[in-house]
């Protein structure tokens, strides 16, 4: 059983020492869900109850919920593709979190991101709670995503996320090989090295700093609200960066984000952080191989 780590850096972090001096490396993820949710088509008992416009709807045993669906429907049809040119405009990279079976569903999806040079990470086969699966079907749901990722982009996934992870994750993509990091966690502001064997580096990830607070009922009621969240958080971590730099991540998603009022907020937050000098706008693969090679994992 892997040990919880209450202590960290110690309020004595290492030194990142980001490219170009950067004060601050800023990461956006989106996340890639959309037709891997819970639906009888995809052979569910079940709709889907999480992360969809209508909170507290209760799941619908052995029937479509339509309405939910289409909520999901609309970041593949058109929110994904309004994220990516805001991105594309503003010549900015970004991480995608894969599900498997949505790029399956949606291969121009994974083809427009490996196109455009953003990096296409594992985010398990299936969008659903791993809580509970047998270890062989999650091992398995991991290789699934592996050789979706890879037959579809072109190129085998480095990193991992799969969120609503089981207590077999961690162990299950070391054993699996092949990625640079993992992404499962929220715990830091600063990538770190699990000392497990062989090591596992972490890149922590964020649900603060995620347009997911849009339906949360404590959360954000306007992307003014978010865009403001966002700024705040940039703001205290450029001050910090003078000293310390840290990273800042944002979790995007195309059903959430990729509808119109919240898409100008993100476009704010894009150019106020184009505005500022030092920062480095980087995909997660990119600070992995920096902090290996900074902070290699065997020092």
């Amino acid at each position: 059983m892997q040990k919880r780590d209450l202590a960290g850096y110690s309020g004595k972090p290492p030194h990142p020492k980001w490219p170009n001096s950067a004060r601050l490396a800023v990461q956006f993820v989106l996340n890639i869900e959309e037709g891997a949710e819970q639906t009888i088509v995809n052979g569910d008992q079940q709709s889907e109850s999480y992360l969809h416009e209508i909170l507290g709807r209760p799941q619908r045993m052995g029937e479509r919920d339509l309405s939910v669906e289409q909520f999901y429907e609309y970041g593949s049809r058109a929110g994904f593709w309004r994220i990516l040119q805001l991105f594309q405009a503003r010549k900015l990279p970004l991480t995608a979190f894969a599900v498997g079976k949505a790029l399956e569903l949606n291969p121009d999806i994974g083809r427009a991101l490996a196109e455009a040079e953003h990096e296409v990470a594992g985010h398990g086969y299936r969008w659903f709670n791993y809580q509970g699966m047998p270890e062989s079907e999650e091992r398995r749901h991991i290789q699934l995503t592996v050789e979706v990722i890879e037959k579809i982009c072109g190129r085998r996934p480095v990193g991992w996320y799969t969120g609503r992870i089981s207590q077999n994750t961690r162990r299950l993509i070391r054993e699996e090989g092949g990625f640079l990091y993992t992404s499962d966690a929220y715990n830091d502001d600063l990538p770190y090295w699990l000392r497990t064997e062989p090591p596992q580096l972490v890149i922590p990830y964020t649900l603060v700093n995620n347009d997911a607070r849009y339906l949360m009922p404590n959360g954000c009621a306007s992307g003014e609200d978010f865009y403001q969240l966002l700024k705040d958080a940039f703001d205290m971590l450029w001050l910090e960066g003078e000293q310390q730099p840290k990273m800042m991540s944002v979790g995007l998603h195309s059903r959430i984000s990729g509808h119109p009022a919240r898409t100008m907020a993100l476009a704010r937050f894009l150019d106020y952080v184009r505005s500022h000098e030092n920062v480095w706008v980087c995909r997660r693969e990119d600070i992995a191989r920096h902090w290996a090679r900074v902070y290699p994992a065997y020092d």
